[in-house]
């Protein structure tokens, strides 16, 4: 049996500079991927008020989006 996968992704951008959102599947925080050469980073998506983006978790796994 395969082993759940804790991060989606939800959305990327660019090939060379790319910039990716990924949300963790059990506290629903979602963050943001940054990778441009040899260097990357991550860090938590944060609203107007400096407070994480949640997005809502139903047992264990993100509601179904449409493409």
């Amino acid at each position: 049996m395969a082993k759940e996968e804790r991060f989606e992704k939800l959305y990327s951008q660019g090939t060379l500079n790319v910039t990716e959102i990924w949300v963790d599947k059990e506290t629903g925080v979602n963050y943001v991927f940054h990778a441009g050469g040899y260097a990357g980073g991550l860090t938590p998506l944060l609203d107007r008020e400096g407070k994480p983006v949640v997005s809502p978790v139903l047992n264990g796994s993100l509601p179904t989006r449409n493409k």
